[in-house]
């Protein structure tokens, strides 16, 4: 007996027109924190591949967590506030708020799910009134951010085996609800296949045929 609708969200190229993290190295790299010589192209390889489904998950996550290490979370806070706010939210379109506000107003349970990192995406999060948020996780030692990423890293087969984690850690368990997933990637496909009702949001190539090969709700929402 299902108990309501879980509607998961992903967030770069679904509700973002744009990936996270990719923006926080471009701003990182402008503010002359990173050095553009060096990371422009490992930052662009990295996207290429992701986006193509052949990068591996610990080595994608370890790149961009990396990018915080030797700070604390108050020593980043101002750069990440003005990361939200000049990157972020401009990259936001009503489409996506609007679909967000649909669910939350019928009074869904709304998870954003991402592999991009706790630290960038939780004001994004906010932003859309989204409470609950599964993300990978940066590890901290001592207050201040490694460079390396705690636990499963929340991507691909990663995002099932977390979202279990979370409804049983608050007693429940998929099969209690029916489910939606919104997602442009086919890095997402394991977290599509496990819900009841799979939506490809501007997917990318290899996620539109498998779409429309299974006869998906497909739905555009970036210009």
């Amino acid at each position: 007996m299902t108990t309501g609708r879980l509607v998961l969200f992903d967030l770069d190229h679904t509700l973002l027109s744009g990936d996270s993290d990719v923006l926080w190295c471009e701003f990182l790299m402008d503010k002359g924190l990173l050095e553009r010589a060096v990371f422009a192209q490992r930052n662009a390889d990295m996207d290429t591949r992701y986006r193509a489904g052949t990068v591996g998950a610990q080595e994608f996550a370890d790149f961009y967590v990396g990018t915080l290490a030797g700070k604390s979370p108050a020593q980043w806070e101002a750069l990440r506030q003005e990361f939200m706010t000049t990157q972020v939210a401009p990259r936001i379109p009503a489409a996506a708020l609007e679909l967000v506000r649909r669910h939350q107003d019928s009074g869904d349970l709304a998870v954003m799910t991402t592999a991009t990192n706790r630290f960038i995406t939780e004001l994004t999060a906010l932003h859309f009134g989204i409470e609950h948020l599964l993300a990978t996780e940066p590890e901290l030692r001592e207050g201040v951010f490694t460079g390396r990423c705690s636990g499963t890293v929340n991507m691909r087969a990663g995002k099932v085996e977390r979202l279990h984690e979370w409804l049983a850690a608050r007693s429940q368990a998929l099969g209690d609800f029916n489910s939606v997933a919104y997602s442009d990637s086919i890095n997402d496909l394991p977290l599509l296949e496990a819900v009841n009702e799979p939506v490809a949001v501007d997917p990318d190539a290899r996620l539109a045929v498998i779409a429309l090969e299974r006869g998906w709700r497909m739905l555009r929402m970036h210009a």
